[in-house]
């Protein structure tokens, strides 16, 4: 009797060692593999998360009135890293600016992942009608000029808000998501668990929740991280270029765009160095993040 539990608990065992890890695991075995994304992610989580509490211990209002007597203060006791033209504290913008640069590209992330993931999806399962429809519309939003069009729109509305911002670039910017999504499902919709399912009579809704988002959800979460990344650069890009939050409202591209003036550049290094160092290290930590996430999707580039 004894024995017989001691080969089941061994055959057990090797059930389990040879059985395929789960994507949770290969997502945890790939990012201990990779150092420096691991380092990525630990910064960028405890950076958001001081960020925002910091913010919320800030009031704005107080933050951004103009103080001529602290015009372009040095860094030192009473501004921790510097004034700017206005004698604004450059720290306090500085962790505005970034809560509202995340803010900004974590909303528009969220709503274009969501409509893209929708519009990919329907028009990838069903095809036929629908997706020729779609793809239609997805081919003229490709040949607009993204930007361009975004700063037409910044230029017509006379005042907006975070909100309004976030809506304007959602508008233009869930097309690339939902071409990844359609292109997936549609490979994945054609295969025999699909049909099978199918003529067994299950819904088509039940299908694409249980059956083929499933098998994108790696895919998914890599194209949002990178778009993420790309809506930080658009944001800061867009307030840099002054079609952005309004003057108002502390932005990271905003700051950056002092160096426009010589003498600040050369001078008031403080105004703009700190805002400049930020976005360059939120980049580089989600691109590695996102790098690490495209590995454990893909069996071929994993490096454990």
């Amino acid at each position: 009797m004894m024995s017989e539990q001691i080969l089941n608990t061994e055959i057990l065992e090797k059930n389990t060692q040879s059985s395929p890890p789960t994507g949770f695991q290969v997502l945890v075995r790939e990012f201990k593999k990779d150092k420096l994304a691991m380092f990525s992610l630990f910064c960028l989580v405890i950076g958001i998360i001081a960020i925002y509490i910091s913010a919320a211990m800030i009031n704005q209002e107080e933050l951004m009135n103009v103080s001529l007597r602290d015009k372009f203060s040095e860094p030192g006791e009473k501004f921790i890293l510097g004034a700017d033209q206005g004698g604004r504290s450059i720290l306090g913008q500085l962790i505005i600016g970034a809560r509202n640069s995340i803010t900004i590209a974590l909303s528009v992330t969220i709503i274009t992942g969501i409509v893209g993931v929708a519009i990919g999806m329907i028009t990838g399962y069903f095809g036929g009608l629908i997706d020729n429809i779609f793809m239609r519309i997805i081919d003229f939003f490709i040949t607009i000029p993204t930007l361009m069009i975004i700063i037409v729109f910044v230029t017509i509305i006379p005042k907006y808000s975070i909100f309004e911002f976030v809506l304007i670039m959602s508008t233009f910017l869930w097309v690339s998501t939902a071409r990844l999504v359609r292109s997936k499902s549609l490979t994945e919709s054609r295969r025999d668990y699909i049909n099978a399912s199918k003529t067994l009579g299950t819904g088509n809704g039940r299908i694409i929740f249980t059956g083929v988002m499933p098998n994108l959800s790696s895919i998914l979460i890599v194209e949002l991280t990178l778009s993420f990344a790309g809506n930080v650069g658009l944001e800061t890009g867009l307030s840099y270029l002054g079609f952005g939050l309004p003057q108002s409202v502390p932005s990271l591209g905003t700051l950056v765009s002092y160096a426009n003036n010589p003498l600040i550049l050369e001078d008031k290094w403080w105004v703009w160095l700190p805002a400049s160092l930020l976005i360059l290290l939120l980049m580089l930590s989600i691109n590695y993040v996102g790098q690490a996430l495209r590995r454990s999707a893909d069996a071929r580039q994993r490096q454990g």
